[in-house]
């Protein structure tokens, strides 16, 4: 009987990059990784595909960080970066009832119903968004503009602050700031809790406005339930809910949009299938969620008991990462070939970027709807569209949450 030497821990860097080497030389080890977190922090990251979907919704495997007895017991100290995925109050840290409570307050903000109707309005900004982009282009000597500053970014920002009643002065501080919070990991503990800080104080500002004049919008209705119900919504419930909504529903769909026009963009074999009508642009958008998903190690999950999965024992209370972008390349589930963008790809809809379970991601029918009306709006009007850098050149986010590039500088008309 051979005898098992486990790999030593993967040492994470703060400061992230592609993952996509690393998670491939993870996953040859294990369908489940320990690594050691910034801070020297022991956790393990889930890089299978079928080792994910059930961690994911395993009924032995808690969002509170109750449940982890080293960020309570002083082991993990109080300024460590990465409590902000911990301590936070919403649906996305909460187990049981209390979620469902939570989930229930919004939910029908985001049905596909819900989210259809806000299709004329994503049309209009698109429009809106892509003249401003070729007007960019128009003014630079090189015909080039950031497709992040112009298009990806404001177009998700503009729909979910409007969603809940963020006025437009705010909406640029508070990109940077959840930024900061929570896709940047290479930050400074001073500069993490300075930006916390600054957030909450912002998202409190903007929750006092809509009490003082209410509106059709998601805090609106979240202020009257908390009012109504007494106990429905505490106030940091109420801050909790609105900086998942703000950060779910823009941070990933801007790195939805970008992953996907590099993805075009390199693979014109592919954007040519979807131009002449071969596959559809929600094709384009499940490949791209499987191939380069817009998050990529998401915290934090928790064994409420010493946890058998893929073949190891994780023990209770580990603080535990879902490797989004390791899955969506699993050989073992998507292929020999998963490491292909292919729109064409039979299964490329089972991929595990939105979650599984009670957890799954219910802006999913918005990010959806807001990514293919931007693609198949922004490869319509400019169909030569191509990168001003080759990609390997593209700064990558520093970050081994977020997946993206930093910036993405393109040429919308072909000179």
């Amino acid at each position: 009987m051979s005898s098992h030497i486990p790999a030593p821990a993967h040492v994470v860097d703060p400061a992230g990059g592609c993952p996509h080497a690393l998670n491939a030389e993870l996953r040859a080890r294990g369908p489940v990784a320990d690594v050691v977190l910034p801070g020297g922090v022991p956790a393990a990251v889930v890089v299978g595909h079928d080792a994910l979907k059930e961690f994911l919704s395993h009924t032995d495997v808690a969002k509170d960080a109750r449940h982890c007895p080293a960020l309570n017991d002083g082991t993990i100290p109080a300024d460590w970066p990465l409590r902000v995925f911990a301590n936070a109050q919403g649906m996305h840290t909460a187990d049981g009832a209390d979620h469902r409570r939570l989930r229930s307050l919004v939910g029908n903000a985001f049905t596909a119903r819900q989210v259809e109707r806000l299709r004329p309005r994503m049309e209009q900004l698109t429009t809106s968004l892509l003249d401003d982009l070729g007007r960019a282009a128009a003014e630079d000597p090189e015909g080039i503009a950031d497709l992040r500053t112009h298009f990806a970014l404001p177009l998700p920002l503009s729909v979910i602050c409007e969603l809940l009643g963020v006025d437009a002065e705010y909406r640029a501080r508070l990109h940077d700031l959840t930024y900061t919070v929570i896709i940047a990991t290479d930050t400074t503990p001073a500069e993490v809790m300075a930006a916390v800080r600054e957030l909450v104080e912002l998202l409190g500002t903007i929750a006092d406005a809509r009490r003082a004049a209410p509106g059709d919008d998601l805090t609106s209705a979240l202020i009257a339930a908390r009012e109504d119900g007494g106990d429905r919504l505490s106030e940091a419930e109420l801050i909790g809910t609105m900086r998942l909504m703000l950060v779910a529903g823009h941070e990933t769909t801007l790195n939805l949009i970008s992953n996907a026009v590099r993805a075009l963009c390199t693979h014109r074999d592919q954007l040519a299938l979807v131009l002449e009508g071969k596959v559809t642009w929600s094709d384009v958008v499940d490949e791209t969620l499987r191939w380069d998903g817009p998050v990529s190690w998401f915290p934090f999950r928790y064994p409420t008991r010493d946890l058998a999965l893929g073949g190891r024992v994780i023990p209770q209370g580990t603080p535990v990462l879902a490797g989004y972008t390791a899955a969506g390349r699993d050989e073992a589930f998507h292929g020999p070939d998963a490491d292909r963008f292919d729109v064409t790809r039979p299964g490329a809809a089972r991929h595990l970027s939105f979650g599984q379970g009670m957890h799954y991601c219910m802006g999913a029918p918005l990010a959806r709807l807001e990514a293919t009306i931007a693609l198949e709006r922004l490869f319509t009007r400019f169909p030569d569209l191509d990168l001003a850098v080759p990609e390997a050149e593209l700064p990558h986010q520093r970050s081994f949450i977020g997946n993206s590039v930093q910036e993405l500088p393109v040429r919308p008309v072909r000179r």
